[in-house]
């Protein structure tokens, strides 16, 4: 039992300090309540339209990096393509003239040969 005593004081004195405590609160008055909340939503949009402004600002600078890369890779591949295509054009050249030259040189085995 000393201890549900002991629980009823302290939730008397709990409410008592609380009450006090309010009482040294210092309220706005209503015209001072309301020049803080302008000053809150005013500074709130102005904090908005500068997020909403840089936003659109990196996106463009984004969206035009992005584009300038594409076509920066774009035109590195055709380049490289290009040379590839050229060096297999070479290469199919080469391989058949060495086709060539290999079925002459039989050819002219068989007729030596022959003879």
């Amino acid at each position: 039992m000393p201890k549900e005593a002991k629980t009823k004081k302290e939730k008397k004195h709990f409410f008592k300090d609380f009450k006090a405590e309010l009482k040294k609160v210092i309220w706005p008055t209503p015209k001072q309540l309301v020049n803080n909340t302008i000053a809150v939503i005013t500074i709130v949009l102005i904090t908005a339209v500068i997020v909403f402004v840089l936003d659109l600002a990196f996106e463009k600078m984004n969206t035009y990096g992005i584009n300038k890369l594409k076509q920066m890779v774009d035109s590195t591949n055709e380049i490289t393509n290009e040379v590839a295509s050229e060096s297999e054009n070479e290469e199919i050249q080469d391989n058949t003239e060495n086709v060539e030259n290999t079925e002459n040189e039989e050819m002219q085995t068989s007729e030596n040969v022959s003879e």
